[in-house]
């Protein structure tokens, strides 16, 4: 099992591992369970099927909001690849 990491610390671990920018809406030292992936996930896969699979099961009911490369937030059905190479380097 995972420990607890702040919600700041999951946001900035989230920019590192995956290169996707995501605003979760809580206090930033709010604690929530933190982000075990060494490796990011496939760019075939849709910003929901990540969020549900990956993201969402660690932020016990709280919102978040994925931001892409034009600082609005993506369709659900973005590929990962697609939102990753929206952002300059």
């Amino acid at each position: 099992m995972a420990g607890q990491i702040t919600v700041r610390a999951l946001e900035e671990k989230i920019l590192e591992i995956e290169e996707i920018v995501v605003c979760i809406r809580a206090p930033s030292t709010d604690l929530v369970d933190d982000y075990v992936f060494e490796r990011k996930a496939a760019g075939t896969s849709s910003v929901t099927d990540w969020l549900d699979g990956r993201v969402r099961p660690l932020l016990g009911g709280k919102e978040i909001v994925v931001i892409n490369g034009g600082y609005s937030s993506p369709h659900g059905r973005t590929k990962l690849n697609t939102l990753r190479s929206g952002y300059e380097k």
